[in-house]
């Protein structure tokens, strides 16, 4: 499985932005989708999962009510809508496969592909 993130940029505080991660290699009807953000000096943390063939999403509390996932399966595209952008939010971002199919994973080990990272800054 190959994923490339993009979409990233610079946004002024209460913006938005819209990720995307384009997949590509092998079906993933039985994976699940993830995208994790990296501060500097920080670990990588969870933010959202979707399962690749149904409409179930686990959105981290942090992000919860500001962002969303989605998924486009004819593009195999996963998309990061982020609304209420802060400054906190400011990280590279990436998406991430799971054969487990599971959203309920949010530690990075669980997650065997990933996207190249994306980095999104919010200035205050």
């Amino acid at each position: 499985v190959q994923l490339q993130a993009y979409g990233g940029g610079l946004v002024q505080a209460g913006g938005s932005l819209r990720l995307s991660c384009a997949a590509s290699g092998r079906t993933l009807d039985d994976y699940s989708m993830g995208w994790f953000r990296q501060a500097p000096g920080k670990e990588r943390v969870f933010v959202a999962a979707i399962k690749w063939n149904d409409d179930m999403t686990n959105i981290d509390y942090s992000v919860n009510g500001r962002f969303t996932i989605s998924r486009d399966n004819p593009k195999n595209t996963v998309y990061l809508q982020m609304n209420s952008l802060k400054p906190e939010d400011t990280a590279v971002y990436y998406c991430a496969a799971s054969s487990s199919g599971s959203i309920w994973y949010t530690r990075p080990f669980r997650y065997g592909y990933w996207g190249q990272g994306t980095q999104v800054t919010v200035s205050s």
